[in-house]
């Protein structure tokens, strides 16, 4: 056993101890588990490797699509059902339920049948930077070097987990991706089809955020909630902006607020600062003497079509 030197009533462990005591988040009994980094770090890599076969691991020549589909789904879900029942045991409801492991089960489950849904939504993602960003050469540039397209990925998968009602996991998740590439997406925020965020880092796309089909942010773009001294009591409340179909919103531009809506088929221009709605058609950016300026609505041809 490590020997302590000097005095007992003035060591480091004596002065830890006193912490320890302090703060009521530590040694809290009961077999208090979390989910593990590393075990969810695994588990991206896996869920990525699974949607993109082939892309980043090499398979058999002779691997059939069905039996390469049954390895990795079995090894996702070892890896999954243990992380959900942990996660489960950091909610106070969940903990005391005797039900857990089957709620983990469970969950593992009716995830795993939703990743189908999920490859669709990254395809129309893959299509959207493609067609929106002139210097891809491939989609497979884009699945393999994009960040951008690495956060939509992690968000895509870790927003299943919300919709599922899964504690602390999905944000581990997202925060991950925000690690690596700069860009924090809440998996609460509500995301549609054709999302591309060009370079990507510094973009902030809050928890009750929702954003429509074929929408293009650029680097240090914020989407997020007027600050008050409300806090805890706006939980739960939308707090975020609304961008509907067809909008563009270049370099550091913050739209902030749950009650602001931006029109379909608009165009914000860099460094604008909105907490106000514009409707459709509309062009915001700022003026040479640095005021927000904008047309509503401006001339243009008709929305695309839908996909």
């Amino acid at each position: 056993m490590c020997e302590t030197p000097g005095s007992a009533t003035a060591s480091p462990e004596a002065a830890l101890t006193l912490y320890y005591q302090e703060e009521t988040c530590f040694f809290q009994g009961g077999g208090l588990t979390f989910p593990s980094r590393s075990a969810m770090i695994r588990l991206i890599q896996e869920l990525r490797l699974l949607l993109f076969p082939g892309y980043f691991a090499s398979e058999p020549s002779d691997c059939s699509r069905e039996s390469f589909a049954q390895h990795h789904v079995c090894l996702i879900r070892e890896l999954l059902v243990p992380q959900l029942l942990a996660a489960f045991g950091t909610d106070a409801d969940a903990q005391e339920s005797s039900a857990s492991a089957l709620r983990a089960e469970q969950s593992a489950e009716e995830f795993l049948m939703r990743l189908p849904s999920v490859g669709r939504l990254l395809q129309t993602d893959i299509r959207a930077a493609f067609d929106g960003d002139p210097a891809a050469r491939s989609r497979e540039e884009i699945i393999l070097a994009y960040p951008g397209f690495f956060a939509v990925l992690v968000y895509r998968l870790a927003h299943e987990l919300h919709l599922l009602h899964i504690p602390l996991l999905p944000r581990m998740m997202t925060e991950y991706a925000h690690s690596l590439t700069g860009i924090d997406i809440h998996p609460g925020a509500q995301i549609g089809e054709y999302f591309f965020m060009d370079h990507g880092t510094g973009i902030v796309i809050g928890e009750t955020t929702v954003i429509g089909h074929h929408v293009k942010l650029y680097q240090g773009v914020t989407l997020g909630a007027v600050s008050t001294r409300a806090g805890k009591q706006l939980a739960g409340i939308r707090r975020h902006p609304t961008i509907e179909d067809y909008v563009t919103i270049y370099s550091n531009a913050s739209i902030l607020g749950g009650a602001t809506v931006i029109g379909q088929n608009s165009v914000i221009g860099g460094n604008a600062f909105l907490t106000a709605s514009v409707p459709p058609n509309s062009r915001i950016g700022r003026g040479e003497d640095g005021r927000m300026t904008g047309i509503f609505p401006y001339q243009t041809s008709a929305v695309p079509p839908a996909e």
